[in-house]
C-alpha cells in the first residue's frame, strides 16, 4: 500500500524544501496542497512521487478524501505567516490560521493522522509573553491549544516545530510577504538603501532553510509528542545584519506587532532529536556577498 507524507503549503518556501528532503530521504510519495497565495508554481520539484494540488486548508476533507486513508504524516505549513501583515489583512489571517488549520486538524484527527505543526518564535519574545502581540502570533499560539487539546480529547498525535526566522535559497525575496533576509538580499541586489525598521537594536535568531527541514525530519522520526524550537541559540540584532552587507541602510519607523528579543524556551531539539544547526547567518550572508561580486 502506498503511503502519503502531506505538506500543506508545499509550494512555498519551507514547504517546497521539506519536499525535496523526504523525496531524497525516504521512499515516501508526497502530496502537496497548497492555494498558491505566496506559493509558487516555480517551487514545484520534477518526481512521479509527487502530486500538487491546489486548494484551500479548509476544503481539505474533499480535495483528499480518496487519500485519507493512506497518509501517514501531515505538516502543516500553509498558513498566513507574517507579522506586520497580519494587522493589515486580520481577517484573512484568521480565515487561514484558525478556520483553515482547524479544518486540518480535524481531518488528521478523524483519519488517525499524526500532525506535525509549524509553530514561530514571534510568540516565544518577551520570554514567552509575546502570544498577543499580533493576529499572526495570538492565532498560531491558539492552534497550538487546539492541537494539544485533539491529543487529550481525540488522541491526535502531533510534534509542534517552532522556525526562527528562515532563510537560504527559495526564500521570498520581492513580496509584501518577505522576511528580514530576503528584503535585504534584493535591495542589495538593486543597489538601494537596505530599511531597518527602528530602531534597529531587535534582536532574532536566524535559522538557514537546511537546519529547518533537517529538525522537521528529525522531529517526524524521534519525536516523542512535544515542542522543538529550531533555532540556533545565538542572536543577531537587526542593524548588525545589515551592516554584514556593507551596503547603505535607511531607518523606516516602527511598526505594530516589533518584537525586540526572541527565546529559546527549551532545549527538547537537542535533548530529545539530536538537532544542531549547521549554518550561521554571517557566514551565509559573506558567501552571499561574495558569489554576487
Amino acid at each position: 500500500m502506498t503511503k502519503f507524507i502531506l505538506v500543506t503549503g508545499g509550494a512555498g518556501f519551507i514547504g517546497s524544501n521539506l519536499i525535496r528532503f523526504f523525496i531524497k530521504k525516504t521512499k515516501f510519495k508526497i502530496i502537496s496542497l497548497d492555494n498558491y497565495s505566496t506559493g509558487l508554481k516555480k517551487n514545484h520539484i520534477k518526481s512521479n512521487r509527487i502530486k500538487y494540488i491546489r486548494g484551500e486548508n479548509q476544503d481539505i476533507t474533499s480535495l483528499l478524501n480518496k487519500y485519507k486513508k493512506n497518509i501517514d504524516t501531515v505538516f502543516h505549513f500553509g498558513e498566513f505567516s507574517r507579522i506586520y501583515q497580519s494587522f493589515l489583512n486580520y481577517d484573512k489571517c484568521i480565515r487561514s490560521n484558525l478556520k483553515g488549520s482547524f479544518e486540518v486538524v480535524t481531518f488528521a484527527t478523524k483519519n488517525k493522522i499524526k500532525i506535525i505543526y509549524s509553530a514561530t518564535s514571534s510568540m516565544l519574545g518577551n520570554n514567552g509573553k509575546d502570544e498577543n502581540l499580533s493576529p499572526y502570533s495570538w492565532s498560531k499560539s491558539k492552534n497550538i491549544e487546539l492541537i494539544k487539546n485533539f491529543n487529550n480529547w481525540f488522541g491526535l498525535k502531533y510534534e509542534i516545530v517552532y522556525f526562527y526566522n528562515v532563510y537560504g535559497p527559495g526564500q521570498i525575496k520581492d513580496s509584501k510577504m518577505s522576511a528580514v533576509i530576503g528584503i535585504f538580499e534584493e535591495q542589495y541586489l538593486k543597489k538601494k538603501p537596505l530599511t531597518v525598521v527602528n530602531p534597529g537594536t531587535q534582536k532574532r535568531d536566524f535559522t538557514h532553510i537546511n537546519d529547518i527541514v533537517n529538525g522537521c525530519y528529525l522531529a517526524w522520526k524521534k519525536g516523542k509528542q512535544s515542542e522543538y524550537m529550531l533555532g540556533t541559540k545565538k542572536q543577531y540584532s537587526i542593524i548588525d545584519i545589515a551592516k554584514m552587507f556593507k551596503s547603505r541602510i535607511k531607518f523606516i519607523p516602527k511598526r505594530k506587532g516589533e518584537r525586540f528579543k526572541s527565546s529559546i524556551t527549551n532545549n527538547n531539539a537537542h535533548r530529545l532529536l539530536g538537532y544542531k544547526s549547521t549554518i550561521d547567518i554571517p557566514e551565509y550572508i559573506k558567501q552571499f556577498i561574495s558569489n554576487k561580486n
